[in-house]
């Protein structure tokens, strides 16, 4: 409980132990400060995708029939479940179903990355803690996020309790964001460390993601829907939180309970482009040749039921839902943020402008210029989904206070040596760009935080700006710039007015990407 107070500063702990548990929060509204209200709000966005909510609002039990419902499907459970799961939140996600299976559950087995117990422990996080004596077992790897031999054992004891399965038994996989590297099962005869070799010169030629993982999959045992196969005859339900962009469960952990949509000709086709095909080990030359030889082909998956649980689309809109509440017009411009964010900075720091004289002025055509370099800026981003238009009328029409919402990943070109992540540089450029704009008329706040409550290698979430940060950063005798310029964000907010603008949440035992929250109130 300590460590989920720590959201706001001290002085609002009190008042927030209602929303900590779902109470009402419009009596908060009255003289809150703009900051603790964005702090408060992205609180309820981290609580929307917390394993145990989750896992309540996905599973029901029927003790007297003994059926398990997964949404509109029912299971019958007759000593016949069975447990696994891998990624970074799956510890607490496993707890909220062992506590909801009880002693239908006969067996589990848990990857999870190295330290993760403890740190809970030390977050005061019991939730997510398994229980002594539990049916499952755990497992930790991937230090640093890298698959490792710990990792490895922990997949080979995940699949071979898969294979042991038959067509009377129900899998209940448990998948999150990390689960790739905490499920690394190379085809013998390849070996970990020749995976990793093939996957870091690929990553050195400028691969893809996309491409990357398309050669993950055919060199796995587990993933591309390896894990699904291992399991069959059984019947397989993944519950899967999304840190992946758009949601694509063949994307997410690799995607081991979803058939690979690709082959061996596309992987030689990614290898022969990166000029990488001569120089192939023989284990992987082996393997691949196997595969194009398969009388079988592709393995289909029809025995799954994949089901999202979580997703930054559904943290955005309990986010949404609490602005409202809170006495705020509240639209989600995307779930997609992606790009350089620099250039994501530029976007914000001109919606504040063109939305900030919408909100504020009878002219219609005050911000004509500004919005079109927005459109062209938005049209550069490629942001999938985007509500600007549907945002930018809805303000028109507000005369209050507004909120605009959005989630997604972009991404930190590094330069220098500076701590940092994501979020502390997204808030301090955007900062920075609110700054170059005339709003006075309008007060304007900023907010990103990192879900999983780690903002690159630090103890921050992330941060929070306002038009003044430029001027109080002068005041401080601190250059904007040469932090940037370092990739120093953390360093910038710890020395700027005591670190106050910097988000704390410690470790939240989920991850949904990231949270973006603008606010602009009439003065």
């Amino acid at each position: 409980m300590a460590a989920a107070l720590q959201f706001l500063p001290r002085v609002a702990r009190a008042p927030l132990r209602s929303l900590l548990w779902g109470g009402p929060v419009a009596r908060l509204a009255s003289g809150m400060a703009l900051a603790e209200q964005a702090q408060q709000l992205f609180k309820s966005a981290v609580g929307a995708v917390l394993p145990g909510p989750m896992l309540h609002r996905t599973l029901s039990l029927d003790p007297g029939s003994k059926q398990l419902k997964i949404r509109d499907r029912s299971f019958q459970l007759q000593q016949n479940l069975y447990l696994v799961g891998f990624g970074k939140a799956v510890l607490g996600m496993a707890t909220a179903a062992e506590e909801l299976l009880g002693q239908h559950l006969v067996q589990g087995v848990i990857s999870v990355p190295k330290g993760i117990r403890a740190a809970m422990e030390r977050a005061g996080k019991q939730e997510m803690l398994l229980k002594p004596h539990s049916r499952v077992q755990v497992f930790e790897g991937a230090e640093d996020n890298l698959p490792d031999r710990d990792s490895l054992r922990a997949a080979l004891a995940i699949q071979q309790l898969a294979e042991g399965l038959t067509a009377d038994d129900l899998l209940l996989v448990l998948i999150s964001g990390g689960g790739s590297a905490l499920l690394p099962a190379p085809i013998p005869p390849v070996t970990l460390e020749e995976k990793q070799t093939l996957t870091k010169l690929l990553a050195a030629r400028g691969a893809t993601i996309q491409e990357l993982n398309t050669i993950r999959k055919a060199l796995s045992q587990l993933k591309g829907g390896g894990l699904a196969q291992a399991a069959y005859p059984a019947q397989v339900v993944s519950l899967i939180l999304s840190d992946v962009v758009g949601d694509p469960v063949e994307v997410i952990a690799s995607g081991p309970t979803v058939a690979s949509a690709h082959n061996v000709q596309d992987c030689l086709h990614i290898l022969n482009h990166y000029g990488l095909r001569a120089a192939l080990p023989r284990s992987v030359k082996t393997v691949l040749a196997r595969a194009d030889s398969d009388p079988y082909g592709p393995h289909t998956c029809g025995h799954v039921l994949n089901v999202i649980i979580g997703s930054n689309a559904l943290a955005l809109a309990e986010a949404q839902r609490q602005a409202e509440v809170l006495g705020y017009r509240a639209l989600v411009l995307s779930a997609a943020m992606e790009g350089d964010v620099k250039s994501v900075a530029q976007f914000y720091g001109l919606l504040a402008q063109v939305a900030g004289t919408r909100l504020t002025s009878s002219i219609a055509g005050a911000s004509v210029e500004e919005h079109a370099k927005l459109q062209e800026l938005a049209a550069e981003l490629q942001i999938p989904d985007l509500q600007l238009e549907e945002a930018l009328e809805a303000v028109a029409e507000a005369r209050g206070p507004v909120c605009l919402l959005a989630g997604g990943e972009p991404t930190v070109q590094l330069q220098g040596s500076g701590k940092g992540g994501r979020n502390q540089e997204l808030a301090m450029c955007v900062g920075a760009e609110l700054g170059r704009w005339p709003l006075g008329h309008v007060e304007v706040l900023f907010l990103s935080g990192g879900t999983d409550g780690q903002d690159g290698p630090t103890e921050a979430a992330g941060a929070w700006v306002m038009p003044e940060l430029a001027s109080q950063a002068a005041a401080e005798g601190l250059d904007m710039a040469t932090f940037l310029a370092h990739n120093d964000s953390h360093s910038f907010f710890c020395r700027l007015q005591g670190g106050t603008h910097l988000l704390h949440t410690g470790l939240t035992g989920t991850n949904v990407m990231d949270v973006h929250l603008l606010f602009l109130r009439p003065r």
